[in-house]
């Protein structure tokens, strides 16, 4: 799995945590799921996700450029 769909992925799974939490927990987690898209949206202009430092130095992945999956 390269960094790129593990982000997607993670990215995925905690809009549908935090939704989950704002109904079932208290609905002050939607700041949650607000922080999320925050995080998203800066990262498609910057290209910086902290996520992505996560996914290379501790799980090892690698990017689909260094997988040779982009050329």
């Amino acid at each position: 799995m390269s960094q790129e769909r593990a982000l997607t992925a993670f990215a995925g799974f905690m809009v549908l945590l935090s939704v989950l939490l704002t109904l079932w927990v208290h609905p002050n987690f939607v700041w949650f799921t607000v922080f999320v898209g925050a995080n998203l949206f800066q990262q498609s202009f910057t290209g910086f996700c902290p996520a992505t430092l996560f996914f290379k130095h501790v799980c090892g992945l690698k990017s689909e450029r260094e997988l040779g999956l982009i050329k």
